[in-house]
């Protein structure tokens, strides 16, 4: 490991200044992604800025319904709020759906958002990879894939982004909010990741040196009527091989509304769209859930071996749906 310095940052400015006096500082939150890719060698920071004491830990209600939630609540600090439970119980489902209690209550929401994917050829700092090294290739496409991307991949890289939570806050239209040297700033979530394409290195729209200092949840009285189910390989502590976060409002056996996104298919968690478009207004019934997850995986390209993603996605958006609409008619 690369011999580095640690600062403890007072305030968002300090925070801030400190990065942008070395260009190879990194922002430390709870650790649990940057620290492991600094024993690998994928990152080697001259600095490290402690945040984790800056007065961004607190989650509030909005006066317009929503919620602000700051950047170092730990995940198992938001998974808990009763304001979260009850108002998006699929994001609280989704945060306890990842990594292990302990790591959880390392982990903090800016840093979830910002952790990097876990593609072994990125960890591998002994072979290419366009994302660590921009322009060397990408073995996984040749290589192992099988739990790779399907939806918005690119020859240079098809790695999936491993956020849970990021999959919920993705189908309530969460905002992030930064601070630069030059003022505060905000992003959708559904913008903060960048298209693969073929820039596999630039990963968010965040400008250099800014920091995350939270999110907003705007209201959605749907999401208090939603669900995040997750698929993985073993039954605690892996991530996702597919992932559904969803939300639905029947009235009359109709949808009315309806929030999707998907998680481990693409370099970003993905909204879908037009399975939304396919579901509002249409019968709250199987066959509707399955037209919705056909027009949405209509898209998919999947490599040689990942193919049973499109199939497990496709039957796990139809079950969590049918779910929900089982609920709602009760």
């Amino acid at each position: 490991m690369r011999e580095f310095g640690y600062r403890r940052a007072d305030d968002v400015p300090g925070a801030v200044a400190l990065l942008a006096a070395d260009p190879e500082a990194r922002f430390l939150g709870g650790g649990t992604n940057l620290v492991d890719l600094m024993k690998t060698g994928v990152e080697r920071p001259a600095l490290l800025v402690d945040v984790r004491e800056l007065p961004l830990d607190h989650v509030e209600t909005t006066p317009d319904g929503g919620l602000r939630v700051g950047a170092t609540v730990t995940n198992s600090d938001l998974a808990a709020h009763p304001e979260v439970r009850r108002r998006y119980p699929a994001l609280t489902q989704a945060v306890l759906a990842g990594a292990s209690g302990q790591l959880r209550n390392m982990a903090t929401v800016g840093g979830n958002l910002l952790q990097r994917t876990r593609c072994g050829y990125f960890t591998d700092v002994t072979g290419p990879c366009n994302k660590r090294d921009p322009g060397s290739g990408c073995p996984a496409r040749t290589g192992v894939h099988h739990n790779h991307a399907i939806l918005g991949a690119s020859e240079h890289c098809v790695a999936v982004h491993p956020s849970d939570m990021g999959v919920a806050l993705t189908a309530f239209d969460a905002v992030v909010t930064y601070e630069t040297a030059d003022g505060p700033g905000q992003v959708p979530l559904t913008e903060f990741y960048l298209p693969v394409g073929d820039t596999p290195h630039r990963e968010t729209a965040l400008p250099p040196g800014a920091l995350v200092t939270g999110l907003v949840l705007p209201p959605a009285p749907v999401a208090a009527h939603s669900r995040y189910r997750k698929v993985r390989e073993r039954a605690s502590y892996a991530f996702a091989i597919g992932s559904v976060a969803a939300a639905l409002d029947v009235r009359d056996g109709v949808v009315r509304e309806a929030r999707l996104a998907l998680g481990a298919v693409a370099s970003r968690p993905w909204r879908a769209r037009a399975a939304e478009q396919v579901l509002t207004g249409a019968p709250a019934e199987p066959e509707t859930f399955a037209a919705a997850a056909d027009a949405e995986l209509a898209a998919a390209r999947p490599l040689p071996d990942n193919g049973y993603k499109v199939t497990l996605m496709r039957n796990l958006v139809v079950a969590v749906l049918t779910e929900l609409a089982e609920e709602a008619a009760r």
